[in-house]
Parts: structure tokens; sequence; C-alpha cells
């Protein structure tokens, strides 16, 4: 964790991050307070920012990605934008986070889902592309307190 807190823009009080997990320029990601980031996750902060708030859980090899192509760029050129996720956002197994995303306060984002555009606060979204399935509950009280040995 010591070499993380000097790669990293910022690593939260209590945040844990596993093992696999790639950081593409992690002078542009910022992890919030009692974050838990799985095994194999992908953060893409080459151009732009990625900031978490505190209490999100990023499930195994979710991708959370800045920057892309423009498909209509005769040159080919790079399209991209900060990606922010509020406070206890709950980010499933393999979810895809699209550039310039901002996923609100107390969202959850299922399985394997593709977020392409911003996700509103106490949201859950699945699908791909990641769509409206029902509203969560607002009234969240939990703080993250990862163990890695589950005793």
């Amino acid at each position: 964790m010591t070499y993380l807190k000097a790669y990293l823009a910022k690593v939260g009080l209590g945040t844990s991050v596993q093992m696999g997990c790639r950081f593409l320029n992690g002078r542009k990601v910022y992890l919030g307070d009692r974050n838990v980031l799985n095994f194999g996750c992908l953060f893409d902060g080459r151009h732009y920012q990625i900031q978490t708030g505190s209490d999100v859980s990023i499930g195994p090899e979710a991708t959370i990605l800045t920057l892309g192509h423009d498909p209509q760029s005769s040159e080919f050129g790079d399209k991209g934008g900060d990606v922010i996720i509020g406070d206890r956002v709950w980010i499933a197994y393999r979810a895809i986070i699209l550039p310039g995303v901002r996923i609100g306060e107390g969202a959850v984002v299922g399985a394997g889902s593709v977020v392409t555009k911003d996700v509103e606060p106490y949201t859950i979204v699945a699908g791909s592309p990641a769509r409206f399935v029902k509203k969560r509950s607002p009234d969240l009280h939990y703080t993250l307190n990862y163990q890695p040995w589950l005793l």
C-alpha cells in the first residue's frame, strides 16, 4: 500500500486495493476513504481524472475508462473526460464505466454493465448499455471495513 500511496494522487483512509489492479497514470486517480477495489480492476487515468467518494465498492475486474477515440474523427482523435463516482456507490463484477460519466451517490451498477451516461443518485442500473432498473433506498448508513481474511 505504501507504493500506491506514492503512485496515486490520493488514497483515502481505510481504502483497500486487492492484487492485480492496474492504474494507467495513477497521478490522476483520487480514491476516497474506505474504498474497496477488488482484484483485477483497471483505472485509466491517462489524461483525465478518476475520483471516488467514500465507502465505494468496486467489484472484481471492473474497468473505469477516461479516454478513448472519437469514431467520427477522420484523424482517429482522442475523446474522453473525468469519471466522478459518489459516496456509497457499488460497481459490480466486470462493469465498464466509459469516459466522462458521473455516478451519483448511493447508485449501483450491475455486473457486466456498460455505463455510457451519467447515473442519478440512488439508482440501480444494469445492462449494455446500462439502463434504469429501479431506485435504491437513500437510507444508507454503512461504512466499508474490508477484512481480507473474513474471520
